[in-house]
C-alpha cells in the first residue's frame, strides 16, 4: 500500500496497467497515460507535504464509469484508493483523471 503518492512515483509507471475494482464482482484494466505536476496555489504552498499532480488513465472504449472513489492495484505499488473523474474518450478508449493536492 502506498502511503503518500507523489508525482515521481507515478512517472516511473507511465504506460503501465492498473487493475481498477469496479464493484465487488468486477474489475477492469486502466493504462496510465499521463503524469503531470500541477502548480502550487497561493496559500497552500507550505501546508502540503507534496507537489500537487494529476494522473490520466485510459480504460476500455464504451460508456464511462461514474466519478467516485475506486480501488486500484499495481504490482509494484500495491493497492490505493483514488477519486477518478471521466474526462472523455480519445481514439483508443475512455480517459479518467485523478488529482492529488
Amino acid at each position: 500500500m502506498l502511503d503518500q503518492p507523489t508525482c515521481p512515483t507515478f512517472e516511473t509507471l507511465l504506460g503501465q496497467s492498473f487493475r481498477l475494482q469496479v464493484d465487488p464482482q468486477g474489475s477492469t484494466e486502466l493504462e496510465l497515460i499521463e503524469v503531470q505536476s500541477l502548480p502550487l496555489h497561493a496559500g497552500l504552498g507550505h501546508q502540503s507535504a507534496r507537489t500537487p499532480f494529476s494522473l490520466v488513465f485510459r480504460g476500455p472504449k464504451g460508456s464511462a464509469l461514474p466519478q467516485r472513489i475506486y480501488g486500484i492495484e499495481h504490482e509494484a505499488l500495491g493497492g490505493l484508493e483514488i477519486f477518478l473523474v471521466p474526462i472523455g474518450p480519445d481514439e483508443r478508449g475512455q480517459r479518467y483523471e485523478a488529482v492529488f493536492n
